[in-house]
């Protein structure tokens, strides 16, 4: 039971091989609110997918992005 308990942080660390990210990822990442996130969402800056009741911001489009706002 302590090495399952253990290891359960480890699934929650990030991914390096990631291909998108959720909207509180973006909100750690620029240091935002949740409406501040859907409102730059929602001015198609990067590519974003909904999947079910969720978005899912793409990786790369808002890598560039951010890229290209520094």
């Amino acid at each position: 039971m302590k090495e399952h308990i253990a290891g359960m942080g480890e699934a929650s660390k990030p991914a390096q091989n990631k291909k998108s990210y959720s909207v509180a990822e973006i909100q750690q990442i620029l240091g935002i609110s949740r409406p501040t996130a859907y409102a730059l969402i929602k001015k198609d800056l990067f590519q974003s997918v909904r999947m079910g009741n969720g978005i899912r911001i793409i990786k790369s489009s808002f890598d560039a992005w951010l890229d290209s706002t520094m």
